[in-house]
């Protein structure tokens, strides 16, 4: 009990289109594409932002040591 199988996999995604029709599950599919898409793009901004804050502080303690 629990256990899908590709059967019911298959069976599961036939009435997923029936119910909202092909039109509304590819807006749905390209609205979680864009958010993954800026999702990633925060990271790597952030990740950016880091970076920079780090060589801004460490560019910051040397001159502060001469």
């Amino acid at each position: 009990m629990g256990n899908i199988g590709w059967t019911g996999i298959i069976i599961i995604a036939i009435l997923i289109v029936i119910l909202f029709g092909k039109g509304k599950i590819s807006s749905i599919m390209g609205d979680l594409a864009k958010g993954i898409k800026s999702f990633k793009k925060g990271m790597s901004d952030d990740t950016t932002s880091n970076n920079e804050d780090k060589n801004s502080n460490s560019d910051n303690s040397n001159s502060e040591n001469k």
